[in-house]
């Protein structure tokens, strides 16, 4: 593992999504969203991603320097056509138009079209915790992932995200509907690791346990996650005339789509019982008797910020292979890479 402080992992990030072809404020937004995942532990959803972003350029399925714009309002329901850009931008942008509707009108759902991979899906679900709303996000993307019953891709990992407001961080759920995120399986093979059996199959439909090896992943509890990820697909992608799943399994070309929904605590009454409901809730939960070897009840969330505080003080770990890709990328870009890892070039 190399460490390099968050603000130098951010200024390098930035620095090669710019040299990569992002447009400034794109890169910015990235960077900032890939850095707060490592940061919170997430290291498959953090800047091991950059480079296949930059080759999803080269390919045609990102247009780094489009502007997502709400092409439709109707009441709380908006419409935003982002184009290819970068997902973390245009996710940025339906939440914030979801936030905006909320505050006028109790709720704000805001479903865009046309998406590319926006990265960990809570940063987006906290920011509306963060300015008083409850916050959802789903995003759907193209066959990664098996349905239950078939040892082939059939839906993707789909994931969501459930921010609440609290005290002293927002309850904030993020998961996929696969076993695991896809990143962890990119993650194993930057670290040359082994990944456990269940977390996906081979070609043949047996257990893969070489990250090499991965086929498909699998859904998370069986027929619940695939089920989950296929109404997903329904909420994010068929509502809005923009199937993926349907498009993509008959070998047309496909995208991605998301959705933002916030809801403003206010439009329900009073928002400093629902705190003081909050935190008997969660006071309630931690003080149940624990199971054999836990030491502390934990709340969807909690371990990240705890993480995250470590990490923005102490420094961000980065597997071998991760910073190796990363000096690679760095090398034909003509950027310099931080001298902590310069090695790694």
């Amino acid at each position: 593992m190399t460490v390099l402080p968050a603000q130098t992992l951010e200024s390098y990030a930035r620095e090669l999504l710019t040299a990569g072809g992002f447009a400034p404020a794109h890169a910015e937004n990235t960077a900032r969203v890939l850095v707060w995942a490592n940061a919170r532990g997430t290291d498959s959803h953090g800047v091991l991603r950059i480079p296949r972003y930059i080759d999803m350029i080269d390919e045609g399925k990102i247009d780094p320097v489009a502007v997502p714009e709400v092409e439709r309002s109707e009441g709380a329901v908006s419409i935003l056509e982002a184009a290819r850009a970068p997902g973390a931008s245009a996710m940025i942008a339906a939440m914030a138009e979801a936030i905006a509707s909320a505050g006028r009108q109790g709720i704000g759902w805001c479903s865009a079209r046309n998406i590319t991979h926006a990265g960990a899906v809570g940063y987006y679900a906290l920011e509306a915790a963060r300015q008083g709303c409850l916050g959802i996000i789903m995003t759907a993307s193209g066959p990664l992932m098996a349905y239950h019953g078939a040892r082939v891709s059939g839906l993707s990992t789909n994931p969501i995200s459930i921010a609440v407001p609290a005290d002293p961080h927002p309850i904030l759920l993020d998961m996929s509907t696969s076993t695991v995120a896809l990143g962890k399986i990119m993650h194993a093979r930057d670290a040359g690791k082994a990944i456990p059996e269940g977390w996906a199959i081979d070609k043949d439909g047996g257990a893969a346990t070489d990250p090499n090896n991965v086929e498909t992943l699998t859904p998370m509890s069986g027929p619940k996650g695939s089920g989950l990820s296929l109404m997903i697909e329904v909420l994010a992608s068929v509502l809005v005339g923009n199937p993926v799943i349907s498009e993509a399994l008959s070998g047309r070309p496909a995208s991605m789509n998301g959705v933002a929904l916030a809801i403003d605590l206010r439009a329900f009454g009073d928002t400093q019982r629902f705190a003081r409901d909050i935190a008997a809730l969660v006071a309630t939960l931690k003080g149940l008797p624990k199971a054999r070897g836990v030491e502390e009840i934990l709340m969807p969330g909690e371990r990240g910020f705890a993480m995250s505080e470590a990490r923005l003080r102490d420094g961000i770990p980065l597997a071998a292979g991760t910073v190796k890709r990363l000096g690679a990328l760095a090398g034909r870009l003509g950027v310099v890479p931080p001298s902590e890892v310069a090695g790694g070039a």
